[in-house]
């Protein structure tokens, strides 16, 4: 009897143990998961089942929230595509890392600029790659790619941790679908053409006056402001021109296999390398990075998928995407790997509100949430899905309502892989697995700022004692039109100038109470209003303290297109290939 007594509490102790082991404060070598991270690009919280959409059809994502755990708060470090995915794979704002920017390019704009994701920021990639993860990146990047020559490769995914690299180095634009509208530097594109139609009306009038003899001019002075504006022509055009074949690449690893790329196959090569990788690592640990495509315009859907949906082109490449989550993670299931696998799925940042073509909505719906992609401070542009997996560790069919962050992705893949944070910089993000296992209650997170390009736009208070979300707006985009929700003349927002309101006092919402940011408070309705102003101030003050000078990668110079940086799968500019044929699957 005292036998069996001390084997049953042997076992006992064991188990607990293990359990510790495994699911507890640390993770040892046998139990590191496979990581499998999805991201999509420009979704709105509103476009998928799980959030409230009950007419687009996301039945493979839904399943993934069933299993797992849903955040209803999770927020993007930046309205936009560049920034917000430099904090996802850094754990911290982008104004740390230079990734923010004080003029009107918030973005990366060419695969030829030579600003991108500094090499002294250290990416989970990187440290997940030294704990022995053998880690991979599908899909779009859009952190840069050269430096100073078009192949030191020093923003490239295999210089940040990445193994292996299939995709596009840049972002979907509609410039890379032929007979659409062109997408980048529209406004600027327009009076470029507009400054050439001048110099060549110049000079058929000179000419014209010479030869009529009513203007008294030399011939080499007509000859040379006809060189200077061919020079002129030539200098934009020999960019702004040819947008599909500098951007509108596929990449594996260092080597270009598609310029331009061919849309009508992109989903079928994205899944069979998600796919393939995962096969080939099967025996673990790996990283897979799905950095989807979609829904990105020019939404370029699959014929299998066109026409499907209730919501036109934008609905169609929503569920093509859920297909592809499905089709990804049925692979998982085939090789018997979905317990051991830590999945997450969310977007990158809100739904594109001002993407339209004629009445047609292009972009995402952002449900209850006022505002959208590129706006700093309104919810529509930063709320975005959060979802995670893991059988048998993180509880099914559980909300999470708590404030967290894209950021926090960073130091939860590093806890679970063994790793150690970087102790010589700022993290800003925290790590979720306490909170997403029930062992905590409420985040980590007591301040989360919002900006919009380098400029702070609004901050949010988790006031934990009583639950309060109190949210301050210090500057918010003027509308156009007039309370049309979104700034419909313009593509998108600006973060500062003519096109932003400043406010002093700022706007405070509580958005336990108007998740909607529709009624803001003020001294005479909210009897706690100037104290919490207060403390938000003084949380401000410590955060900038935070801050130290970085070379800003998003400056003019930086992103203008520098033909020496060009990724060029011939010899420049004669850029043109298929390595990939046409031994691509169907869908």
């Amino acid at each position: 009897v005292v036998l069996l007594c001390f084997r049953k509490y042997l076992l006992m102790a064991l188990t607990s143990c293990l359990f510790w082991n495994a699911f507890g404060s640390s993770v040892t070598m046998g139990s590191k998961p496979n990581i499998l991270l999805f991201l999509a690009d420009d979704l709105g919280i509103g476009d998928i089942g799980c959030y409230g959409n009950n007419t687009i059809r996301t039945p493979n994502i839904d399943h993934l929230a069933r299993e797992g755990v849903k955040l209803t708060q999770h927020i993007a470090a930046a309205p936009l595509c560049t920034p917000s995915r430099a904090a996802f794979l850094t754990g911290r704002y982008p104004i740390r890392s230079g990734m923010a920017s004080s003029n009107r390019y918030r973005a990366l704009q060419w695969n030829a600029g030579s600003g991108g994701l500094p090499a002294n920021e250290t990416t989970f990639a990187r440290l997940l790659q030294q704990q022995g993860y053998t880690t991979g990146l599908i899909g779009k990047w859009h952190q840069g790619v050269n430096c100073e020559s078009f192949n030191d490769h020093c923003h490239h995914p295999l210089n940040h941790g990445f193994d292996y690299f299939y995709g596009m180095p840049f972002t979907l634009l509609n410039n890379c679908q032929e007979n659409k509208p062109p997408e980048l530097d529209v406004a600027l594109q327009a009076k470029l053409w507009l400054y050439s139609q001048i110099t060549i009306l110049a000079v058929l009038t000179l000419t014209a006056g010479k030869l009529t003899g009513l203007i008294s001019i030399h011939w080499k002075i007509i000859a040379c402001f006809t060189l200077m504006g061919g020079l002129f022509f030539i200098s934009w055009y020999s960019s702004y021109g040819f947008v599909r074949y500098w951007n509108c690449i596929l990449m594996r690893n260092h080597d270009v296999t598609e310029q331009p790329m061919r849309l009508e196959r992109t989903a079928s090569l994205m899944l069979k390398e998600a796919v393939s990788f995962i096969k080939r690592n099967k025996n673990g640990p790996f990283l897979l990075f799905v950095s989807f495509l979609h829904v990105h315009t020019p939404l370029f859907t699959t014929a299998k998928f066109l026409g499907k949906s209730r919501h036109g082109l934008y609905g169609d490449n929503v569920e093509e995407m859920d297909w592809m989550v499905g089709r990804i993670l049925d692979s998982l299931d085939k090789e018997g790997l979905k317990n051991l696998t830590f999945t997450y799925f969310a977007s990158d940042h809100g739904g594109h509100l001002e993407a339209r073509d004629g009445s047609a909505q292009l972009g995402g719906w952002n449900g209850i949430y006022k505002g959208g992609k590129a706006m700093g401070g309104w919810e529509g542009g930063i709320r975005v899905p959060g979802v995670f997996r893991w059988p048998g560790v993180l509880p099914a069919g559980t909300v999470t309502d708590e404030p967290t962050s894209l950021m926090d992705i960073y130091p939860t893949v590093v806890h679970l892989a063994g790793g150690i944070l970087p102790q010589d910089r700022v993290i800003d993000g925290r790590n979720l697995m306490p909170l997403l296992q029930g062992r905590a209650q409420k985040s980590e997170h007591e301040f989360l700022f919002h900006y919009c390009g380098s400029y702070l736009h609004a901050v949010r208070w988790h006031q934990k004692d009583s639950g309060v979300i109190w949210k301050a707006h210090y500057v918010t985009p003027v509308f156009h039109p007039s309370g049309a929700g979104a700034c419909y003349g313009k593509g998108i927002c600006p973060c500062f100038g003519e096109g932003v309101t400043q406010h002093n006092p700022p706007l405070l919402f509580d958005l336990s109470r108007d998740p909607s940011e529709a009624k803001p408070l003020s001294a005479d309705t909210e009897p706690l209003f100037d104290t919490v102003i207060q403390q938000i101030g003084r949380a401000i003050e410590e955060h900038r303290r935070t801050l130290t000078p970085v070379p800003e990668q998003l400056s003019v110079y930086n992103v203008v297109w520098k033909p020496w940086l060009q990724p060029c799968c011939g010899t420049f500019p004669f850029c043109w290939c298929d390595k990939e044929g046409d031994s691509t699957q169907t869908l």
